[in-house]
C-alpha cells in the first residue's frame, strides 16, 4: 500500500476518490449532518451552513471540499520536498485523517477552514528559500482571517507563523509584523462593512462573549480519544526510530518545514482543551498528516508499516460503519 500510494500512476486518484467517498458514505445518512455550530464569530461558516442546511447538497460540498482539500496539500508537500516528488501519499494521509471518525465527515467550522490554513502553510513553507517574501506573508494572514471566519481558534496561526519565521531565519520585525498585518486588514474591511450595513453592536457583543465563555478543560477528552492521539503520535515515532535515520536525511530545508509542522502540533495540542468535541478541533489532524505523510514516503522497511497501516484501515471502516466508537 505505501509503496502504491509512493510512485505516479493516474489510477491513484482514482482509489484516493474512491476511499473519500467510502469513508463519507455514512454521512449521507439521515441525521448525518452537523447543525447549530453557527457562531458569531465564524461568519463564513455561518453563510455556507444556512444556504446548504437541511439539504444533500453539505454532504457533497463537504466530500469535494475534502478531496480539493487532499489535492492542495498533497501538491504542498511534493513542492516542498516533505514528501516524494511524485506519488501522493500526502493525499492519501489527508483523506484518512480527515475522515477517521464520524464527527468529522461533516461540513463543521474547522473542515470549511483547512482550504485557508493548508495556504498558510504553503506560503510559511515557501519562506524559506524565498528572496523577497512580504508579499507571502501579508497574504498568509489575510488566509488566517478567512480560516479564523470559519473556525474562529484559527487565530492562534498567527503567533505560529511569527514563531515559523524565526525558524525560517526570516525573523526581522518587519517580517513578523506582516502576518498580524493581513490579518488585521481582512478584519478592518469586514467590520467597516458591518459598522457601516449591519448590526455592528451585536456583532462586536458576540466577539466579546466567546472570549468570555473561554476556558480550558478536558471535559471533552475520553480513554478512546487519548488512545487515538497517542496512537497518531506515537507510531511514526516509532516508525522513524525503528528503521533507522537514514533514509530520513533531508536537507536543511526540509528538515526545518519539518519543524515548523511540530510547532504547529503543539499549537494544535492546546486547541483540544477549548471544550465540546475534541475531534472538531482538527488543526492537530493537519499538523500530524505532514509528519505521518514524511514518514511513510521515505521509510526504508514498509513490511510492518504496510502491516500497521491495514490494521488502521480496517479499524477506520470498523467504526464507521459499525461500531461508532469515536
Amino acid at each position: 500500500m505505501i509503496k502504491f500510494f509512493r510512485q505516479s500512476y493516474a489510477i491513484q486518484y482514482v482509489v484516493l476518490a474512491l476511499l473519500a467517498i467510502a469513508l463519507w458514505l455514512p454521512s449521507f445518512r439521515p441525521g448525518g449532518g452537523v447543525t447549530g455550530m453557527e457562531s458569531a464569530v465564524t461568519p463564513i461558516y455561518n453563510f455556507v451552513a444556512r444556504l446548504l442546511r437541511g439539504s444533500i447538497a453539505q454532504h457533497i460540498v463537504a466530500l469535494v471540499l475534502l478531496l480539493g482539500e487532499a489535492l492542495l496539500f498533497n501538491i504542498i508537500l511534493t513542492e516542498n520536498q516533505v514528501t516524494g516528488k511524485v506519488g501522493t501519499m500526502g493525499a492519501f494521509v489527508f483523506i484518512v485523517l480527515m475522515s477517521l471518525t464520524r464527527t468529522q465527515i461533516a461540513l463543521y467550522p474547522f473542515a470549511l477552514s483547512v482550504p485557508f490554513i493548508l495556504l498558510v502553510l504553503g506560503k510559511l513553507y515557501g519562506v524559506y528559500l524565498a528572496q523577497k517574501p512580504e508579499f507571502d506573508l501579508f497574504k498568509a494572514g489575510i488566509y488566517i482571517a478567512f480560516a479564523s471566519m470559519c473556525y474562529f481558534p484559527s487565530i492562534i496561526l498567527v503567533l505560529w507563523a511569527m514563531i515559523a519565521l524565526s525558524i525560517a531565519k526570516k525573523g526581522s520585525l518587519r517580517l513578523l509584523l506582516l502576518p498580524i498585518t493581513g490579518f488585521l486588514f481582512v478584519y478592518f474591511f469586514y467590520f467597516s462593512y458591518v459598522f457601516l450595513f449591519g448590526d455592528f453592536l451585536p456583532l462586536i457583543q458576540g466577539y466579546g462573549d466567546w472570549f468570555d465563555e473561554l476556558s480550558f478543560t478536558v471535559r471533552g477528552f475520553n480513554l478512546r480519544i487519548v488512545i487515538l492521539f497517542s496512537f497518531l503520535t506515537l507510531v511514526p515515532v516509532l516508525m522513524f526510530f525503528g528503521s533507522g535515520s537514514s533514509g530520513f536525511d533531508k536537507t536543511i530545508a526540509v528538515r526545518t518545514k519539518l519543524t515548523m509542522s511540530i510547532i504547529m502540533w503543539i499549537f494544535s495540542f492546546v486547541l483540544l482543551f477549548l471544550g465540546g468535541n475534541v475531534l472538531f478541533h482538527g488543526l492537530i489532524f493537519v499538523a500530524l498528516t505532514v509528519v505521518i505523510a514524511y514518514v511513510l514516503s521515505y521509510l526504508s522497511n514498509t513490511g510492518w508499516a504496510d502491516l500497521f497501516l491495514a490494521v488502521f484501515m480496517l479499524l477506520v471502516f470498523a467504526n464507521q460503519y459499525y461500531f461508532n466508537w469515536l
